[in-house]
């Protein structure tokens, strides 16, 4: 008994403890050899040998449980001082992510207009015919709509080819004044070095009683809006056509590669396209229910600043997810 208790408290690691548990209490340990021999014992002192060999399994068992509590300690400290950190150290340098160029544009455009007190809308990227088309002044068979290669599904329904369905809903649930902008996904069915079946765009819109938003107001407000986009370019605006505005123009600035001296980006013009605008044409407000109000509207594409912006040739690089173009916008 007291040999084993000696072995026990001697024994230096877990392994060597888990050998010794075998020996002595496994099932053909020690004292299972002592209890097999209680068959060859007679009757009448069977009770006492039992119980000798009950009290010296118990004695035992503490021993070891005690024994083992230390040496789990031991471990558990040496692990620790094996694991332990010195955080006075420098630390390896992290690699910081970023917002793709897109999102990142279309932030700094949102952000501009809400400090000017514009709303941000929403809408669904299903749409259907009527405010998609009928509401902006489109009727069917309209020549104009050959203009947006839609995605249709078979309902009868489409993918929206551009957010003023979004000013569409605003202008049927809420009365003037309205002052909005629609960032959003678009579809159209195009796909080239400009062009992409999915891309974004911010729309905005305008409304109050007649006389008090006018063709002026737009000028100034996309004037400021393009300096504080591109900086300190000249702004031009050309006669267009679209068919929910009337006037409807084209906004340009000069080209900021060249400075608008003509390059091949600017097709030797000196002046780069960057938005549509115009003022609301009547048709529009009547489909929503409007009257004795007058607007103005614009519309951009956020991949075609992102590009201006960053100087990325082609659209489509945006979405192909290529690190070595990512990387560049940490």
């Amino acid at each position: 008994m007291e040999d084993l208790k000696g072995k026990i408290e001697a024994t230096a690691n877990l392994d060597d403890l888990e050998s010794l548990r075998v020996e002595i209490f496994g099932k053909k340990g020690l004292l299972a050899a002592e209890f097999a021999k209680l068959k060859d014992i007679a009757s009448e002192n069977k009770k006492e040998f039992a119980k000798g060999l009950n009290d010296k399994k118990i004695a035992l068992t503490e021993v070891f449980e005690e024994k083992k509590r230390v040496l789990l300690e031991m471990a558990l400290e040496k692990k620790l001082e094996s694991e332990r950190v010195d955080v006075s150290l420098y630390g390896y340098e992290s690699t910081k992510g970023s917002l793709h160029p897109v999102k990142e544009t279309m932030d700094k455009i949102i952000d501009y207009f809400v400090a000017l007190n514009f709303s941000v809308e929403s809408g669904p990227l299903i749409e259907n015919d009527f405010t998609n088309f009928e509401a902006l002044n489109l009727p069917k068979n309209h020549p104009a709509r050959e203009m947006q290669d839609t995605f249709f599904l078979a309902d009868g329904q489409l993918l929206r080819t551009h957010t003023s369905p979004v000013q569409i809903r605003t202008m049927m649930k809420e009365k003037p004044p309205i002052r909005m902008i629609a960032p959003g996904a678009v579809f159209r069915r195009d796909y080239d070095l400009t062009h992409t079946p999915m891309f974004h765009q911010v729309e905005g819109l305008v409304v109050d009683k007649t006389g008090v938003v006018s063709f002026a107001n737009l000028k100034a407000i996309l004037t400021d809006f393009l300096h504080y986009m591109f900086g300190e370019v000249e702004v031009r605006f050309r006669p267009s056509f679209f068919p929910f505005t009337e006037p409807s123009t084209e906004v340009d600035i000069s080209c900021i590669f060249c400075e608008g001296e003509g390059c091949r980006v600017c097709s030797h013009t000196g002046w780069l396209e960057v938005l549509g605008s115009g003022v609301v044409d009547p048709n529009v407000f009547e489909a929503v229910g409007y009257e004795d109000v007058s607007g103005y509207a614009f519309g951009l594409g956020v991949e075609r600043f992102a590009m201006l912006l960053h100087r990325v040739p082609d659209l489509r690089s945006m979405f192909e997810g290529d690190i070595r173009l990512l990387e560049q916008f940490r």
